[in-house]
């Protein structure tokens, strides 16, 4: 018997009429049957589902799956019924019933996000938005308590909280990681300063140690002379208690960095573990850390993904899931954090804590640790809570500002030790910050713009470019490629009487990636811009922004920021595999919104960029082959980022460059057949090139790939 899958989306009215809409499908049989009963006169449309379509590996039955019900309204009970030769399935509903159904899904989701304001209610949040308010005003301020709250309820009906309490590692697998027996068994040394800690934060630290699951641990503890009697008890205690807990009592306060070299002193292990005196380890932090050890010993650095807690461990929150290794979003912000564990002999090589630093003393051991390390590993596991109170750095930026000046200063060293000229500057956030490195010469860009009639439309984008530009040597090259409007030719004839500005004719059939490497190999510039002609240039030092990473010799590609006419995003970088084969970040956040953990508001590296606007030099163009002309329409830029990743090249993402892009949100699926064959082609060629690289790096497997928000993946979701 072949099983029908079916689904309703909504039911709602519609002047006098109810609409249902979903979508029906069975493996094998050319369309399901749809019949209402109770119902005396209903019309039925179909309707292409394209999302349908990917969801069954592009079946050519489930194309046309989708439909749309009209019948009077009608407050009686009614029955849709699908049929297919050997399986029918009645679903009984009404219009008063579905809204009651969603009305208790919405109810769900809104009970998540009332937890999440009271949340963001407590004292010391309200003391943070205060502090944010301060300095960056109350728009900015709205949109990212806006953000926080459409981070708190991720997925519909469940909160961050239920997710992990859903997702962590329960008794069974507990005590299977106990009674596990590793080939590799390295001493890992937990190194905790701590200065009268209080005592139910201090027992509950050393409790997630005690209570690993993997033994073969020591914890240094260097205690600063701390005046609490309660936190020398504690200490004594557990001393003694355990073999593998050692404590040095020092005789002052040497503040955080050298208190922590203290307790180096203790450590012995082949691995050092940094852990604050207030925070928790989740018991399966270790295991996760040698399991990893075990499938590749040359791992030197590592770290995990995290969230925060309350006082009482009452509620997890804010999870931190974070990219792969990624040096440039590191140096936009502190984005590794905890847990960390690194290999004694690299500790070794780079030295201790720098007092210099004090406030963001792990950032700079971060920065010097993976200008050394080998091979740096991200486990993509919530492995770590960092404790939220009032005297934590968990309770907000604000609460220890002088964290970003020591951070200043050691990212300001890094470039120094690296030989990267830059100035480090305060980011589009507190906490965040900007490298502008300097641009060297003065190199002539090359613009290339590929365009057919729309004069209109190149107009606004050529005139954005005469009026915001700031940067004097650059070239125009519009590619025209199969215009018939006379109007468009009399504007070329206008726009080239400019010294800057030169138009080429392609002859042959629309092919993006063709046109654009025709117009680059006319260029005479060393970087080029691939640019749409339906974008308008926002920010005045745009090439500027640009020209200061793909200067960089470990750059290959510099994409942007686009926005949709009514402000909300419509690029902030490519997420490989969302809608099969890639998706955009962010999409149809407000520009204002800071992201998820702040990535609106950063540079970065990513995957891939949207070629609307993209820099490249031309030696690494030419270095890939430019783009690949078999992908005529889609996923050329794509695949284009992919090649030159591929060559070892870093593509980044940068914030401080913004246009306009006015392609339609409306402007829907490309449904006539030819186009779908086309586009469904392009999804094959692009999976069967790339397999397993389609797994993006800079995302995170505990996120969604059905939605472009960085919300949670789904329970029954599965990643390639």
């Amino acid at each position: 018997m072949k099983k029908i899958r079916y689904f309703i989306d909504s039911i709602e009215k519609e002047e006098e009429e109810v609409v249902i809409s979903g979508w029906a499908y069975a493996d094998g049989e050319p369309k399901v049957k749809i019949e209402v009963l109770n119902v005396p006169d209903y019309k039925i449309e179909t309707v292409e589902r394209i999302d349908i379509f990917e969801k069954f590996d592009q079946q050519e039955e489930a194309l046309e799956t989708g439909f749309k019900i009209r019948i009077p309204e009608t407050k009686k009970k009614f029955s849709i019924v699908f049929k297919v030769k050997d399986d029918t399935i009645v679903y009984k509903t009404s219009y008063k019933r579905f809204q009651r159904g969603d009305d208790v899904r919405k109810f769900r989701g809104l009970l998540g996000k009332i937890r999440s304001i009271l949340h963001l209610l407590n004292p010391y949040n309200i003391i943070k938005v205060i502090k944010f308010i301060h300095y960056y005003g109350f728009s900015e301020t709205f949109y990212k308590i806006k953000g926080k709250l459409r981070m708190s309820a991720f997925a519909p009906g469940i909160g961050y909280d239920e997710w992990f309490r859903d997702n962590c590692a329960k008794e069974v697998e507990l005590e299977e990681q106990r009674n596990h027996k590793f080939e590799y068994k390295p001493k890992i040394s937990i190194v905790v300063p701590t200065y009268n800690t209080k005592e139910s934060f201090l027992v509950d630290m050393i409790e997630s140690v005690v209570n690993q699951t993997y033994s073969n641990w020591e914890l240094c503890i260097a205690d600063g002379a701390s005046s609490n009697k309660d936190t020398i008890r504690v200490l004594e205690d557990y001393e003694k208690k355990y073999e593998n807990i050692k404590v040095k009592y020092l005789k002052k306060n040497y503040m955080i960095s050298d208190n922590t070299n203290e307790a180096l002193e203790l450590a012995t292990g082949e691995y050092i573990g940094l852990f604050d005196h207030d925070d928790l380890l989740t018991p399966d932090a270790l295991f996760e850390v040698v399991s990893e050890l075990n499938e590749d010993r040359s791992i030197d650095f590592m770290y995990s993904d995290e969230d925060k807690t309350d006082e009482n461990e009452s509620e997890y929150f804010d999870p931190n899931f974070k990219p792969d290794w990624s040096p440039d979003t590191l140096t936009s912000y502190n984005y590794i954090t905890h847990f960390t564990v690194f290999s004694k002999k690299l500790l070794d090589q780079v030295g201790e804590f720098n007092s210099e630093f004090d406030g963001s003393q792990d950032y700079d051991l971060f920065l010097r640790l993976t200008e050394k390390a080998k091979n740096i590993h991200h486990i993509s596991k919530i492995l770590y809570h960092w404790r939220v109170h009032k005297n934590s750095t968990a309770s907000g930026i604000g609460a220890k500002t002088y964290c970003m000046d020591a951070a200043k200063g050691a990212l300001q060293a890094h470039l120094d030790r690296i030989g990267e000229e830059g100035t480090v500057k305060d980011g589009k956030y507190l906490g965040s910050y900007k490298v502008e490195y300097k641009i060297k010469g003065n190199p002539k860009v090359s613009i290339i713009i590929p365009n057919k009639d729309e004069v209109p439309t190149l107009k606004k984008c050529l005139n954005s470019i005469f009026r915001k530009t700031t940067y004097d040597n650059y070239e125009i090259i519009i590619v025209e490629n199969n215009s018939t409007d006379k109007k468009t030719f009399e504007y070329y004839d206008e726009i080239s009487k400019r010294d800057n500005v030169k138009v080429l004719r392609w002859k042959d059939e629309f092919n993006y990636s063709a046109i654009n490497n025709f117009g680059v190999k006319e260029a005479e510039g060393e970087y080029i811009i691939l640019l749409n002609n339906d974008v308008e240039i926002i920010s005045r030092r745009w090439i500027e922004e640009m020209l200061m990473h793909a200067q960089r010799k470990q750059v290959g590609i510099v994409g942007v920021k686009l926005y949709y006419p009514d402000e909300t995003v419509q690029h902030a970088g490519v997420i490989l595999g969302i809608g099969s084969v890639a998706g955009h970040s962010h999409k149809y956040f407000h520009r204002d919104e800071m992201g998820f953990v702040g990535r609106l508001k950063i540079t970065q590296n990513l995957s891939a960029v949207t070629a609307a606007c993209l820099m490249v030099r031309k030696d690494v163009f030419n270095e890939v082959n430019g783009l690949d002309e078999k992908f005529k329409v889609a996923f050329n830029d794509v695949d284009f980022c992919m090649k030159v990743r591929e060559k070892g090249y870093l593509v980044i993402f940068t914030p401080y460059v913004e246009l306009y892009h006015y392609e339609s949100k409306s402007r829907g699926a490309e449904d006539s057949p030819e186009k779908i064959e086309r586009f469904n082609g392009e999804i094959k060629r692009f999976e069967d090139k790339w397999g397993l690289w389609i797994r993006d790096p800079y995302y995170n497997e505990n996120l969604t790939l059905l939605r472009e928000d960085f919300s949670l993946r789904e329970k029954n979701e599965v990643h390639k």
